[in-house]
């Protein structure tokens, strides 16, 4: 959770002990939040905003490599990435990681722990970023009382399934230079949708990282970018990336 600095408790400074808290909760506020458009349920009478902001308990920054959670750890909050970006990943049982996903600003987290109580993932930032912290059980009352909480909820769980749907037809039909271009157009897709440049981005993911998520070695995304660059498809310099070519991406 954000770190703040108290005061030793003392009778005559009560007050001002709790101010790191309402600065925290401030900084968590929906109403105010430039990815609202995408977390809020639509339709959402202005009414029911404040108890929404009221249910999120406090916006948490996470450093880059740090865990938001690890697999195995208890499950009681969902996440809405704040800032940032984040990587889901899964560890085989002998130890080898899976990269499971790509989480930016706007989008949930913590949904693979509702099934067993416990998360089946990791969630590590892929660089300094921030989430709103959404109690589980205070959620599922609210979704009872506001019916676009209810339905933005069943959204989110549909679009996972959709998600990862997708995912597998791009691991089990797609080859590496396909896999590479809808990989890089989603991203470019999605940055889009957030009012960022959808041409020009930081993709925070190492080769590695991308290698893993994709089905592929590392050495094939590093050949596989090169070549593309070739191509005059992209422009790549260390984590920056620039899609010259949408079309011929596209067509890939």
């Amino acid at each position: 959770m954000l770190t703040a600095t108290f005061p030793p408790p003392t009778a005559n400074r009560p007050r001002r002990a709790a101010r790191p808290v309402r600065a925290a909760r401030d900084a968590a506020r929906c109403s105010t939040c430039a990815m609202r458009h995408l977390c809020m349920p639509q339709g959402m009478e202005a009414s029911d905003v404040p108890k929404l902001e009221a249910l999120i308990c406090t916006a948490r920054t996470i450093r880059r490599g740090e865990a938001l959670y690890r697999g195995g750890d208890p499950f009681d909050n969902l996440y809405a990435v704040r800032s940032g970006s984040l990587k889901t990943s899964m560890a085989h049982r002998d130890g080898r990681e899976q990269v499971t996903g790509l989480r930016i600003a706007g989008e949930a987290l913590g949904l693979d722990g509702i099934s067993d109580g416990v998360h089946a993932c990791s969630a590590v930032a892929l660089e300094d970023s921030s989430v709103c912290i959404v109690p589980y059980a205070a959620l599922k009352r609210l979704c009872r009382e506001i019916g676009s909480m209810q339905d933005r909820f069943h959204k989110l769980m549909g679009e996972q399934i959709v998600r990862e749907a997708g995912q597998m037809m791009v691991l089990g039909s797609l080859s590496a230079d396909e896999r590479v271009a809808a990989f890089l157009l989603d991203v470019s897709r999605r940055n889009a949708q957030r009012g960022y440049s959808s041409n020009e981005f930081n993709l925070r993911m190492t080769r590695e990282d991308m290698g893993s998520y994709l089905g592929l070695t590392l050495e094939t995304v590093s050949r596989t970018l090169s070549r593309f660059q070739k191509r005059g498809l992209l422009d790549t310099q260390g984590k920056f990336i620039r899609i010259v070519d949408f079309e011929g991406l596209q067509h890939l």
